[in-house]
């Protein structure tokens, strides 16, 4: 039986990326566990490959970032998050307090929004929306508090 190869190497490949283990340990950890902060990521990677250090996880993030494998979201007064869902444009909903990021998909129907009022000349290849809020634990405990 001949050997496959693992989406992921397949996709650092297709990027023009060398496949390391630490890379491959990355981009494993991250499609398992969405939104993590670099600190997240490795200690999940060093559970997977024993020692690895916190520069080399920041290089591997920096450098598939860039090649568009991995996205860097940075909400406001929270430490940078990664995510491996590139390249659909989707948004993402945080929450005030505990930093709970998750997926929203591309707003649907009118948002005006979504196109500015004057463009500056640029070519509007995107938008990013946050939707700020409380996650539905810190919302029950803010409940529980107030009762």
């Amino acid at each position: 039986m001949p050997h496959q190869q693992s989406p992921v190497r397949e996709r650092l490949k297709a990027a023009g990326l060398r496949v390391t283990a630490p890379r491959v340990a990355v981009l494993d950890w991250l499609a398992h566990h969405p939104h993590a902060t670099a600190e997240q990521v490795t200690a999940g990677v060093r559970d997977v490959l024993g020692s690895v250090s916190t520069q080399a996880v920041y290089d591997v993030l920096g450098a598939c970032t860039h090649a568009e494998l991995v996205r860097r979201i940075e909400p406001a007064g929270h430490p940078a998050r990664y995510e491996t869902r590139t390249g659909d444009n989707h948004h993402h909903l945080v929450c005030r307090r505990c930093g709970l990021t998750v997926d929203v998909d591309c707003v649907r129907g009118a948002a005006p929004c979504l196109e500015p009022s004057h463009g500056g000349g640029f070519e509007i290849e995107e938008a990013e929306v946050v939707f700020w809020g409380l996650c539905p634990a810190c919302k029950h405990h803010d409940e529980e508090a107030s009762a």
